[in-house]
C-alpha cells in the first residue's frame, strides 16, 4: 500500500538475498514518522545458564526472510496500516550488565518520546526491566502478559538484583506493573522452593502454569485476559522457552513439557484489541538449534504481534 514501507517481496528478490532486516523491512536511522520500531538487542551478560542470546536477533531476523506480509489466518495487514521499520540493534555494553540496562532505558526513553511502538528482539529476559522503566515513565504501571517457562521472580541470584531470573520481582517492588493485571502464562518445571510461584500470585500475579493448560485451546484463555485488561496499556513479554523444547531448543533455560506453537498463535492472535504499547521476544539462543527453527518460530511469533497492534486491520 502506497506511503508505508513493505517487506521486500521474495518475488522480487530471493529470499536468500537482500537486507537483513527483519522480514527484509526498510532499515531506519531515524524515529520521525514511525509507528512500530522493530530493534535488535544481542546480550546475554543477565543469563544464568546456556549462553548465546546475543547471536538471536540476527537470527531471527535470518529466519523472517520467509515470513510474507499477509496473515492468512487472520487477515492482518500489518504494513497496510502502520509505518512499520528495522532500526537495528542497540549499542550494548557486553562487559556490564548494569551498563547494558542504563543504555536500554535511556534508548526506550528515545523511541517513546516519539510516540512509537517498540518491539524487541532478544537477547536474554533482563532486557525487560529496562524496558519496563521506560515504559512506566511514559504510561505509569502497565498490565503485563508475561508467557514464560519461569516466573523470573527472584529475589537475587548470585548476589546480583537485576538478571534474566529477577526482571518480575524488581518491576513489582518498582511498581511498573499492575499486579492484578499481570499475566504469567506457561509456567512449569522444578522450583528452588515450595513458594517459587506462589509467593507472586500473593502479589495479585494472575498465573496459568502449562501443565492446566495442556491440549487446551489457549483462544479462550487469550479473550478472558483481554477482558480483563479493558483499555489498560499493555505490554507483552514472550520467552521463547514458553514453548515445548521440541518445538524450541535453542533457548538458555529449556523446560519440559511446554506450550506448543499452535497455542502461541491461539494465545497471542485472542489479544487483538488490547491496547498494546510495546512487546518483546527473548532467549533465542540460535548455538543450541542448528536447524534454525527456533529463530524461524520467534520471527513468527514478532509478526504474529505486530498483527495484533492497534491499529492493524484485516484485508
Amino acid at each position: 500500500m502506497s506511503g508505508f514501507n513493505q517487506p521486500v517481496s521474495g518475488n522480487d528478490l530471493a529470499r536468500f538475498s537482500g537486507p537483513g532486516t527483519f522480514m527484509r523491512l526498510p532499515s531506519a536511522s531515524k524515529l520521525n514518522g514511525l509507528d512500530v520500531a522493530v530493534l535488535g538487542i544481542p546480550m546475554d551478560i543477565g543469563t544464568s545458564w546456556r549462553s548465546g542470546t546475543r547471536f538471536g536477533p540476527k537470527q531471527i531476523r535470518a529466519e523472517s526472510a520467509m515470513i510474507r506480509p499477509y496473515n492468512m489466518a487472520t487477515g492482518a495487514a500489518p504494513f497496510d496500516c502502520l509505518q512499520v521499520a528495522d532500526i537495528g540493534d542497540l549499542a550494548i555494553n557486553t562487559f556490564s550488565l548494569s551498563d547494558s540496562i542504563r543504555i536500554i532505558s535511556e534508548s526506550y526513553d528515545a523511541i517513546l518520546s516519539k510516540n512509537t511502538i517498540p518491539v524487541a528482539m532478544g537477547g536474554d529476559h533482563s532486557i525487560t526491566l529496562p524496558i519496563l522503566r521506560a515504559i512506566a515513565r511514559k504510561y505509569g504501571p502497565v498490565a503485563l502478559v508475561h508467557v514464560d517457562a519461569h516466573a523470573d521472580v527472584n529475589d537475587e541470584m548470585f548476589g546480583e538484583k537485576e538478571t534474566h531470573g529477577t526482571v518480575f520481582r524488581r518491576a513489582w517492588e518498582e511498581g511498573l506493573i499492575q499486579p492484578d493485571k499481570t499475566y504469567q502464562i506457561g509456567l512449569r518445571g522444578t522450583g528452588y522452593g515450595a513458594d517459587d510461584f506462589t509467593e507472586a500470585q500473593g502479589w495479585g500475579f494472575q498465573q496459568f502454569q502449562a501443565h492446566e493448560l495442556w491440549g487446551r485451546d489457549l483462544s479462550d484463555l487469550g479473550a478472558e485476559i483481554r477482558r480483563d485488561i479493558g483499555n489498560r496499556p499493555t505490554y507483552i513479554t514472550y520467552d521463547i522457552d514458553s514453548l515445548d523444547p521440541a518445538y524450541a531448543p535453542g533457548t538458555g533455560t529449556p523446560e519440559i513439557g511446554g506450550l506448543t506453537t499452535p497455542q502461541a498463535l491461539q494465545l497471542i492472535r485472542a489479544l487483538k484489541g488490547v491496547n498494546i504499547v510495546g512487546c518483546d521476544l527473548v532467549e533465542v539462543s540460535p548455538p543450541y538449534d542448528p536447524s534454525g527453527n527456533t529463530g524461524l518460530t520467534g520471527a513468527n511469533l514478532i509478526y504474529e504481534m505486530l498483527c495484533v497492534l492497534p491499529g492493524v486491520t484485516s484485508r
